[in-house]
């Protein structure tokens, strides 16, 4: 529950903010400060369902691994990837006494513009039966080539951070591409690449934020959703929303949706 106290001052609340270290892909530290009303849909669950019968599983953008570890089944060979160097040590020393290999990757710059010198996954044609992919960048064409036929690719992914930057006051980020991160974009794309799709929904996810400290920590773990941001240039908002905090939940949402595609037999 919120606490209608408030949480303490504003130079504490940006203290704790930013200075909390970034490790791994974990979450947790924010607790209760952050809620999130859940999908109509359940990844972790939806993995599990084919991970049971699989005999293979490579998680893209495994972070610090703290997801894959935490899965009560893991097929004999299950791989983690993971492109940002910092988090690669952090998955090993996690994930490697479980017996789960963990390979350094270039991640793609953009799921968006797909184009051709995209780096490939470090991984031969054909190599596993299920990929994972929660909230990491694709090329639907590696994707394709690495599931065997009749694979499984499953995804979850964050489209349009669009209010959190409006709750910010950030400046709309120039860009060239007119095309937006969307559930029919991505079904094209895995279309054109030669999948077949299984499942797709898409929903806006409601987030409350309970105070600065969280507001502010939670910018810089998904730093491409206000690439401008820091506590000094932002100090006159964050001052405001700490004020606001003090009354009521800062509330945000966000667009996820979530597919299950196939590579044709």
């Amino acid at each position: 529950m919120w606490d209608h106290d408030g949480v303490g001052r504003f130079d504490q609340m940006v203290a704790e903010g930013s200075q909390r270290p970034l490790t791994g892909w974990d979450f947790s530290w924010l607790g209760h400060r952050l809620e999130e009303d859940p999908p109509p849909w359940d990844y972790t669950d939806a993995v599990l369902d084919l991970a049971r019968h699989s005999p293979d599983l490579l998680d893209l953008g495994t972070g610090g691994g703290e997801w894959l570890a935490a899965l009560p089944i893991r097929p004999p060979q299950t791989v983690g990837a993971e492109g940002w160097p910092p988090n690669v040590a952090v998955a090993r020393g996690r994930l490697e006494p479980l017996g789960v290999k963990v390979v350094a990757y270039e991640s793609p710059r953009d799921n968006v513009d797909q184009r051709s010198d995209e780096p490939s996954l470090p991984f031969p044609a054909d190599s596993f039966h299920l990929v994972a992919d929660r909230h990491e960048s694709f090329v639907a064409s590696e994707v394709s080539r690495v599931l065997v036929p009749g694979g499984s690719f499953l995804t979850q992914q964050v489209g349009s951070f669009e209010s959190l930057s409006r709750l910010m006051e950030a400046p709309e980020p120039a860009s060239a591409n007119p095309l937006a991160w969307t559930l029919d974009l991505a079904l094209d794309q895995l279309r054109s690449a030669g999948l077949r799709i299984a499942v797709a929904h898409e929903t806006r996810v409601a987030t409350r934020v309970l105070d600065v400290a969280a507001l502010i920590w939670y910018l810089r773990m998904v730093p491409w959703v206000v690439p401008d941001f820091s506590v000094a240039k932002y100090a006159p908002r964050l001052r405001e929303l700490h004020q606001i905090s003090t009354k009521e939940p800062l509330s945000f949402e966000e667009e996820r949706f979530f597919i299950v595609a196939e590579r044709r037999s």
